[in-house]
């Protein structure tokens, strides 16, 4: 596939054809990594949906960056099923949370059982949004 035309411009315009990339470079996503990021962001803000847990904390920098944490337990199924659960959620986390998520923000998006693999890829964004708008929503200090 060849690259889209202008990478440095976000428009909100639909072109003819839909990129498989992002034309937003302003946002970043990384990817956490260790066990302590993890373990911060289970203690603060969560909201679960049919498909999905979103564990969410803002880190009080002032860094552009949105991390992104992805886990699925044994619960889920075996190491194929686990592998497939994670590559739908690292999908949708490019889908949604770099559009959508907040700068300077940890999220951390943890597998069902069976519903993370067999629940439909559009509801999927819709749980992830639904569960943004309710975690943002929030004031801060506030935990469910």
């Amino acid at each position: 596939m060849t690259p889209p035309e202008a990478l440095g411009q976000c428009s909100n315009a639909a072109p003819d054809s839909l990129p498989a990339v992002s034309l937003c470079a302003s946002v970043k996503l990384q990817t956490l990594q260790h066990r302590a990021d993890f373990l911060r962001a289970a203690s603060a803000r969560r909201q679960g949906t049919q498909g999905l847990l979103l564990q969410a904390r803002a880190r009080q920098d002032d860094s552009p960056v949105i991390r992104v944490g992805i886990t699925c337990s044994k619960k889920i199924g075996n190491a194929v099923a686990r592998n497939r659960a994670k590559r739908r959620l690292r999908a949708l986390a490019r889908a949604v949370l770099a559009p959508q998520g907040h700068a300077g923000w940890d999220y951390v998006l943890v597998g069902r059982p069976s519903a993370t693999i067999e629940r439909d890829f559009a509801l999927l964004v819709n749980d992830l949004v639904s569960a943004l708008t309710r975690i943002h929503g929030q004031p801060e200090g506030a935990r469910k």
